[in-house]
């Protein structure tokens, strides 16, 4: 995996996370550290919060206690689900078509 680098988009890694509750931004740099062993730098994760909420996909609570939570929008759960469901299969036949190489 080194040698390709990491293709998750943070914003999958952001919806994942949602996907399991409401959390603040250090909160989500953490469990996407945890997630995926990727880190994903506050720069990045912000913007991308910020594309998501613009979509719909996301939104954002109440600051409590100088911290903003977010959490996944109904929208933002099944745009998740055919995200996943679509890599799944694309998986799917990578690792059948890398069979031939074994």
């Amino acid at each position: 995996m080194e040698a390709l680098g990491r293709f998750a988009e943070p914003s999958v890694l952001i919806l994942t996370s949602l996907a399991g509750g409401e959390k603040h931004g250090y909160a989500l740099i953490k469990d996407i550290e945890e997630l995926a062993d990727t880190v994903v730098g506050p720069g990045t994760l912000y913007a991308a919060l910020s594309r998501l909420q613009e979509r719909g996909l996301i939104e954002a609570l109440p600051t409590e206690d100088r911290r903003r939570p977010y959490r996944i929008t109904a929208a933002g759960a099944e745009a998740l689900r055919e995200y996943l469901q679509q890599a799944r299969q694309i998986s799917r036949v990578g690792l059948k078509r890398l069979q031939a190489w074994a």
